[in-house]
């Protein structure tokens, strides 16, 4: 068995900063791609930061230049640098990981969620 936990999320104003962290635990060969994602209120979850092996980042615009996604690969652990925050970046956050229990197989692992809420 796989587990991602977090840790990190809380209630911040406008325009401060909050940093996620993300710890996978369990059975790993390898750890492909992790990500975090968001879900508000009545919204669908989105993709929020995706990081692969190598270090490569990808974020859609509306937290471009604000988030800064990161790993630790010997420690296999993903954080989320968020800056400037805004109401509208309330949500449950999510860690995502493609997880390689063994060279052969590949697990899709989602963490429990974290809440961040932004007041303006």
């Amino acid at each position: 068995q796989v587990q991602l936990v977090e840790s990190g999320g809380g209630l911040v104003q406008a325009g401060e900063s909050l940093r996620l962290s993300c710890a996978a635990s369990g059975r790993i060969y390898r750890i492909n791609d992790m990500a975090w994602y968001r879900q508000a209120p009545g919204k669908q979850r989105e993709l929020v930061a995706i990081i692969t092996s190598g270090g490569n980042t990808n974020y859609p615009d509306s937290v471009k230049g604000r988030f800064t996604i990161s790993r630790d690969n010997a420690k296999n652990t993903v954080s989320l640098q968020m800056n400037s925050l805004k109401p509208e970046d309330t949500a449950v956050y999510y860690c995502h990981a493609e997880v390689k229990p063994a060279s052969w197989r590949s697990l899709e692992v989602w963490g429990q969620g974290t809440l961040v809420t932004v007041s303006s």
